[in-house]
Parts: C-alpha cells; structure tokens; sequence
C-alpha cells in the first residue's frame, strides 16, 4: 500500500523532508475558514481551535453532561483506576487521519481532545496544515492532555492510541497518554447493543440511542482522507468545514454516550432502558461481573417488556442458567416467590421444579406447576409466548402426576 509520502508526491504535493510547500491562497487558508488561532510550541506554531458545549446543551436527547458514575464501567473494564479518577481528568480524544491502516505512513491530520474544564464541556481541534507542522501540532496536544490521567476514546484502544504514539515517537516526543486509563466505548456498545441494534458505530447508536440526527455540514468518514488531500494539493480549506463538525460531533457524542452508559449500568430501572433486548443484554454483562442477583433481576425485567420468539428462548435458557449458579437456594426460592405473586409465569415453575427435585415435594411442586398453567393462560403473551409456556408447563404436570401415581 501507498505510503502518505507516495501519496502526497502523485498529487504534487511537497512533503516534510523538503520544507518546500505549495503557496496556500490567503482567502481558502484554513484560519480564513475555521475560526482558531496560532499557538506557539518547542517546535512551531499549531493551528488550533476551540469551542464550550454548555450545560444547556443536548446531544439530541442526551446531555454531555452527567455524573459519570463509573464504578460499573470500571469492573467491566477492569481497571479500578478507572472509577478513581474523576471525569475531570478524563481526556476524550478522536483523530482524522490520511488512511486506516494505522501504519507509519498514516497520519493524523485532525486531533479532537475534549475535557470538563471548570466544569465546562471543552473541545480543541488540533490541524495539521502542512506534514511539516506535525511535530508542533503533537507538541500542543501534550499541554492540553497535561492535567490529565485517562482517556475516553471509540475504538480508541485499536486505531487512535496506536496511532498517535506512532507519531509521537516517530518525532522522539514523549508519549503523552502514556499509563493512562482507558475507556474505549466501541466494545461496551457492542454489548450492550448488538442483539438490538443492526450497527455499533458512532453515528448510528447517536441516531437510535441517542436521538441525534446530524446536520448536512456532515461528511462521510471514507471522503475525508481525500478531502486533506485536496487541500494540501490545492491550499483551499474551505471543503474542510465539515470535517471539523464531523470530529466536534464524535466528541460530544462520546461524552454523551459515556454518561448515559455509566448512568444506565449504574441505575437500569431509571426509565432511560426501554427495549427487552437491552434489559437482557444488561443482564448478561451483570452476570459475567458476577452480580447474580442483579442479573436474574435485568433478565426479569426483559422479560415483562417482551422479546421476539429467538430472543424469548434465549433470555428464559439464561435465566435458569443463572438461577442454578446463584446457588443460594433459599434466596433464589424468596425471589421466586416475590415474583410469582407478580404473576411471572417462569417464577412459577422454578419453583415446581424446586419442590420436586430439591424438596422431594410432589403434592407442592403439581400446585406450583398447574397455578403456573393459570397464569400462562391469563397472561396477555404473545402467542408463541404462551404456547412455550403452556407446552413446558404440561409435560412438567404430566410427569408430576405419574410420580404422584395420578
């Protein structure tokens, strides 16, 4: 593949090694175009610009602002650190760069980096207006990354760290994020919302979690590397507006997105989860933590809001699973109890089962079977709902009575 180099000679464009670029036209220079200014560094001016999302602002039904309670995310990740440090000291961090392969011939010509300063939503973009300016833009990125201990990135951890450090050390410059903690929000989306959800990028779990549609200044992520070209060949900044809306936008819904998992893992049952299938998926991540009985709790709720008939199989097959390693009979058996006088029909026949192979109680384990067949028939089930129940529940009832010799 290409490198950069090879790339920018094809277009005429003079590259880092020769110092020697082509004259930009005052009117099209990216300062004439984006609103920003000239900040001085060990190794050169960088352009950078910088823009504060109040507290009134929404990310379409979701604010950036949050408490970011991130002790649940912190087990997920595993990493104490993670929920130690406050979300003032958390960098977001997002690149825009001349290709994806990530290697030493890619570069990151636009830097996002946003913190809650003095409680304020701040962004900074960091532009690379020229090859030869990469060791300035990198030398300004370090003081605002200064205050910092973590870093909150999508699908950071794979693309965007590796490949700044590239750079930095490329230029023998300290790694700045070095020993940070990390956030990387793209595998907690995936499961949280794969089962739901046709996609996990950015843009689309804004558009269907989040509510956010963005405006036509968007450009595709596949035209912008092309679009840097362009302008390196031509000097003509003006294409690049909405490359810098399309980086602000990944930002703020990143800090939007992390506060509203933090604060769903936090607190599930606050009205913020609507769908069965996302209730099941918090269940299962629940239960790979280990918090049992708050995962037959998820998978209950799930439950009540209703799943399609693969979904319904799956989430009753887990729950059963989850019950038999809770292992605390007798807590397991209050549960139950709990939930059949809310008339869930599973909560019956767990305990059927329970008074038939636990407590060797024939007579109690019919009467928990056939009060299960009650509710089933009651209940307003879908019907493929119903008849799993009705088909589980009779057969139960059947061998039930030939042990009670009926």
């Amino acid at each position: 593949m290409p490198s950069l180099a090879d790339k920018l000679k094809s277009l005429g464009v003079k590259t880092a090694n020769t110092l020697e670029t082509k004259p930009k036209p005052e009117s099209h220079a990216i300062d004439s175009v984006i609103a920003g200014s000239f900040i001085p560094t060990p190794r050169g001016e960088a352009f950078v610009t910088e823009q504060i999302y109040g507290s009134d602002y929404f990310h379409g039904g979701i604010s950036p602002y949050s408490h970011f309670p991130l002790s649940v995310v912190s087990q997920w990740a595993k990493n104490p650190r993670i929920e130690q440090i406050p979300i003032s000291k958390y960098a977001f961090l997002d690149t825009e760069t001349s290709g994806l392969s990530g290697g030493t011939g890619t570069y990151a010509f636009l830097i996002g980096a946003a913190r809650f300063i003095e409680g304020k939503f701040t962004l900074k973009q960091f532009f690379l207006r020229d090859p030869a300016e990469e060791p300035a833009m990198l030398e300004a990125l370090i003081e605002f990354l200064a205050p910092c201990e973590g870093l909150v990135t999508f699908n950071g951890k794979a693309f965007d760290a590796p490949l700044l450090a590239t750079r930095y050390k490329m230029h023998h410059i300290p790694v700045p994020f070095e020993g940070y903690a990390h956030i990387d929000l793209l595998p907690l989306a995936r499961r949280l919302w794969r089962d739901r959800l046709a996609s996990r990028t950015l843009k689309y779990l804004e558009e269907h979690v989040m509510g956010f549609t963005r405006t036509s200044e968007e450009v595709p992520g596949y035209e912008i590397p092309w679009m840097y070209f362009d302008y390196l060949r031509t000097g003509d900044a003006r294409p690049l507006g909405g490359v810098f809306y399309h980086n602000a936008m990944d930002m703020v819904a990143m800090a939007a997105l992390l506060g509203h998992v933090s604060e769903i893992l936090a607190d599930p049952y606050d009205g913020r989860v609507e769908h069965g299938l996302d209730f099941i998926a918090l269940g299962k991540l629940f239960e790979d933590l280990g918090h049992w009985d708050e995962a037959a709790r998820l998978f209950e709720r799930g439950l009540e809001l209703g799943l399609d008939e693969s979904d319904f199989g799956v989430a009753v097959k887990r729950i059963s699973i989850l019950q038999k390693k809770r292992g605390d009979v007798e807590r397991a058996v209050e549960l139950w109890q709990a939930a059949a006088k809310q008339g869930h029909v599973y909560a019956h026949i767990e305990l059927a089962k329970y008074y038939e192979h636990n407590k060797r109680d024939i007579k109690s384990a019919l009467k928990w079977a056939k009060s299960a067949r009650v509710h089933a028939e009651k209940a307003d089930l879908p019907a493929y709902m119903r008849n799993h129940w009705l088909n589980e529940i009779d057969h139960r009832i059947k061998r039930l009575n030939r042990k009670a010799g009926l």
